[in-house]
């Protein structure tokens, strides 16, 4: 999508992050504004894409950015990735996938699926960028989304078991999905 239609959707995109963000009702306004703020000073990165999905009205979504391994891109982030990710990130070849929606029962059903629609919009994001990686922020507190990108292929960085490295005390867990 285009800037211009992502800003004339954006009432749409900030609908379905609270619909799919759980929480209830009476929490959906705060969590659609944020997700709107954070959308916009994303939508300003360089090479910034969005992929929806819709039938008769929007399913999900997925975006991100490709990533340089000349500047900062994770505020508090800097000095914890392994260096094989700084040189992807060099080569050009490094995507951050910042958001994935989708309905919840994607997020139960079908995982494993090639045709899990969580799994077709972040490989359209990797494939229409030439990415060899797709990486991903995941706070270390969120087990249910961990385990939902793991089910889509991602892959932790550290593993399965914590070890003691300097990525290891970020409040982030560091997902990889190759393309």
């Amino acid at each position: 999508m285009t800037r211009g239609q992502i800003e004339d959707r954006s009432g749409e995109l900030g609908d379905l992050y609270a619909q799919t963000s759980g929480g209830g009702p009476w929490a959906w306004n705060q969590a659609r504004s944020a997700f709107l703020r954070r959308l916009a000073a994303d939508l300003r990165r360089p090479g910034f894409e969005l992929v929806i999905a819709e039938s008769t009205e929007l399913t999900g979504c997925a975006y991100g950015f490709p990533v340089r391994g000349d500047g900062p891109w994770w505020e508090g982030f800097d000095g914890h990735l392994p260096e094989s990710l700084l040189r992807t990130a060099a080569s050009g070849r490094l995507f951050v996938v910042s958001v994935i929606l989708v309905p919840p029962r994607v997020r139960r059903e079908n995982q494993g699926r090639p045709w899990n629609l969580a799994r077709r919009l972040q490989q359209r994001l990797l494939t229409d960028h030439g990415a060899a990686l797709g990486v991903m922020l995941v706070s270390r507190s969120d087990s249910r989304a961990t385990e939902a990108l793991r089910s889509w292929g991602w892959r932790c960085v550290e593993g399965d078991t914590p070890r003691p490295y300097a990525f290891a005390r970020s409040p982030f867990r560091v997902l990889l999905l190759r393309a």
